[in-house]
């Protein structure tokens, strides 16, 4: 708040509180010199919820003692901690490698959530807010969180992935798009190298690079059936 609005501030409490009222010229300047000395970074009202006046009011119809500058600012800093706390970074619209960029419209957005001149994003809304159109462009360009030379290197750390990734380039069905019905490998999980026992148990359940031949005639079939049909 600037000098004006500490003054409209005290203006209106004094006429429900007549107690902070200072008749002597000298006196009230020191009290709005004080009063701006410590509320000069709250401000008197914003967008979304927050408004001085009302912190006051509830201050002076719930205690008996005078108020003071800290009853306005403790009410402020919960405020600020609350829309905080319920914040979530959104993806910045910045180019990722431009490290300045990205970090000034994060704090670019935290600033303008703690003073109350933009609403919280929540867990809730990522999925249903809409994606900026310059991140979206990009995304296009890109065509995978994954850069290919990052892909290529994590191919022998992962190659039950790596082979899908490749019959799928290839033009070959997705294997793991139905259910293994030899080793009973569910959607999207790699099939196992299953060891049998004298006994009949299960020794070993390794998953296998490849999956299983029926899986893949299986995958086959139903990529065919509409191209039938």
């Amino acid at each position: 708040m600037d000098r004006r609005e500490i003054a409209a501030l005290l203006a209106y409490i004094g006429r429900l509180d007549p107690r902070t009222i200072r008749t002597d010229q000298g006196e009230a300047r020191d009290q709005l010199a004080q009063w701006h000395e410590l509320l000069a970074d709250v401000p008197l009202a914003t967008p979304h919820g927050w408004d001085a006046c009302i912190a006051a009011r509830r201050h002076i119809r719930l205690s008996p003692y005078q108020i003071l500058p800290a009853d306005i600012a403790r009410p402020w800093e919960s405020y600020r901690r609350d829309r905080l706390d319920r914040h979530t970074d959104p993806t910045p619209s910045a180019d990722p490698d431009d490290q300045a960029a990205w970090t000034a419209e994060l704090v670019g957005t935290r600033r303008s959530v703690a003073t109350g001149t933009a609403q919280p994003t929540q867990y809730r809304q990522l999925t249903s807010h809409q994606i900026d159109p310059k991140l979206e462009a990009r995304l296009r360009q890109v065509g995978s969180c994954i850069p290919p030379e990052a892909r290529a290197a994590l191919a022998p750390y992962r190659p039950a992935r790596a082979a899908r990734e490749a019959a799928i380039a290839q033009g070959q069905p997705d294997a793991l798009s139905v259910r293994c019905e030899w080793c009973q490998a569910p959607v999207g999980e790699p099939c196992r190298r299953r060891r049998i026992g004298p006994d009949g148990a299960a020794r070993g359940n390794v998953p296998r690079a490849t999956p299983h031949h029926c899986r893949l005639d299986l995958a086959t079939q139903q990529a065919q059936q509409p191209a039938t049909a």
